[in-house]
């Protein structure tokens, strides 16, 4: 579990709604004494994402704060092509990449699938699936590594296919171990 929540608000101009949403966060981070809880205001939280982006565990916010500064993050990890999302309820969780379709480059092989491949990793761990979600990820990560099949969005040449087919063989290959 995570030991570390930031809540991110504009209880300084926004007192009723995001007044509201600071309190109750407040009011919970007291039942759970062993994690460190802390807020930002949205404004300085987008500079201390680029400037301290190491400080931040696990961030709690409202949708319209959240898809900003999810923006911003996959600004430092090279792009939305390679940010996972995740919307996760009581009682149903839907994981996606953030990016969206890509309608201009449908059909083309050349879409970077590491937002999808990471949602399914986030997918697996949500549903207790840690062995499976642990050998994506690291053939995943291996595949970066070696640099050799990358998509043109991380300065490869590989089309959508090719890139997937070497994550899916170091994936059969680390099952299989």
């Amino acid at each position: 579990g995570f030991k570390k929540v930031t809540l991110v608000h504009k209880a300084n101009i926004l007192k009723l709604t995001s007044g509201m949403f600071l309190r109750i966060g407040r009011e919970i981070a007291q039942e759970y004494p062993d994690i460190t809880f802390n807020d930002r205001i949205i404004d300085n939280m987008c500079m201390q994402l680029v400037i301290r982006p190491q400080e931040y565990e696990c961030i709690v916010t409202t949708n319209l704060f959240g898809d900003i500064l999810s923006d911003l993050a996959a600004g430092l990890v090279g792009g939305l092509g390679v940010v996972p999302g995740a919307n996760i309820g009581d009682t149903c969780a839907v994981f996606e990449a953030v990016h969206g379709s890509a309608p201009d480059i449908a059909g083309q092989d050349k879409a970077n699938p590491t937002a999808v491949i990471r949602s399914g990793i986030m997918m697996l761990r949500h549903l207790g699936e840690n062995r499976a979600a642990d050998a994506i990820r690291d053939a995943l990560y291996e595949t970066f590594e070696e640099g050799k099949h990358l998509t043109a969005d991380l300065g490869g040449t590989a089309s959508t296919s090719e890139f997937t087919e070497v994550v899916v063989e170091r994936v059969r290959a680390r099952m299989a171990a």
